[in-house]
């Protein structure tokens, strides 16, 4: 079996984020933080917490924008291949909260350095010498030249054996229910972990219910199947057996970035040879985490943080 250079592969667009301090309808914003989000940038910080080595790959502006991403994300400890593009800005992502329970998040990424990501900016070796490859489905959804980088990523990955995962993250504004459920029924036989809420499971297979939508799903190719609740919990189909795990209470003030911690967690624990119930508590613990605070990725935990939702709570930890 190969040495892995790094455990975990990622790649896609990560934007400049500016999240809005007030609540209220983005046009009376005045002050606004700024950092950074993306679905797989958000993993990669996630599995890095948890232990792990991981590479994130994409393209960013060549801007300021830019710098801050290589930046934080090589501060978090992740191996950055950030590809400079001096032709294209840095994709924006605008997030406010309309009301306190409703959060607006908007995109502005159309012609940005991210969607012009191609197969040519991965190198080979490096995917065939990781242990996982995580992609999205939102980098598809980008353009052809990344919808392309996608299938030769998930194509090398499984000529050498590594374990391909999958996160639906279905975004509404990219594409259509029918062309990212085209595409992800085209997919999903190549995968060997596979993420999703119920509404992103039925993309692929419109099947009611839980388990038969895992069954349903795990019958086009997947070993592992995670169907995600939300605030009510997980599953796992994994080898034909069904695991189960109820959610961490925890106070919710930003959901965003949640899905994108779940599968960090289980990926994270699956590396370290974790059996399924315990990678799953993991997935819903690192997932509960990423909403108690703003921000897409900065509550994810590390090992130490797990046993904290664990404890019984006096609001003190001492």
């Amino acid at each position: 079996m190969h040495k892995p250079v790094t455990d975990l592969v990622t790649f896609g667009e990560t934007m400049a984020l500016f999240a809005a301090r007030r609540t209220g309808p983005l046009r009376f914003a005045r002050d606004f933080d700024l950092g950074l989000g993306g679905a797989e940038s958000n993993v990669a910080i996630g599995v890095a917490r948890l232990g792990h080595s991981v590479t994130w790959v994409g393209r960013v502006g060549a801007d300021e924008f830019g710098d801050l991403i290589r930046a934080t994300l090589a501060g978090e400890g992740v191996d950055v291949r950030a590809i400079p593009d001096p032709g294209a800005p840095t994709g924006l992502m605008i997030k406010g909260r309309r009301t306190a329970d409703l959060i607006d998040v908007r995109y502005y990424r159309k012609g940005s350095a991210g969607s012009r990501l191609s197969a040519a900016d991965l190198d080979p070796e490096l995917i065939r010498s990781a242990r996982v490859l995580h992609v999205s489905a939102i980098t598809p959804a980008l353009s052809e030249s990344a919808r392309e980088a996608v299938r030769h990523a998930i194509a090398e990955a499984r000529a050498a054996g590594v374990l391909v995962s999958l996160d639906v993250n279905f975004r509404r504004a990219l594409w259509t229910p029918e062309e990212a459920g085209a595409w992800l029924r085209e997919t999903v036989a190549d995968v060997d972990v596979l993420f999703a809420t119920e509404a992103e499971g039925r993309l692929i297979a419109d099947v009611d219910g839980p388990d038969e939508l895992a069954k349903a799903l795990a019958a086009l190719g997947p070993r592992h199947v995670l169907v995600k609740f939300g605030a009510k919990g997980a599953m796992e189909l994994s080898e034909g057996v069904v695991w189960r795990a109820d959610p961490y209470r925890v106070t919710e003030v930003d959901s965003v970035g949640a899905g994108d911690a779940f599968a960090a967690g289980w990926l994270a624990d699956w590396l370290a040879g974790a059996e399924p119930a315990e990678r799953l508590s993991t997935a819903c613990a690192a997932g509960a985490f990423a909403v108690t605070s703003q921000g897409d990725w900065e509550s994810l935990p590390r090992r130490a943080d797990l046993s904290l939702l664990r404890r019984p709570a006096d609001g003190v930890n001492r």
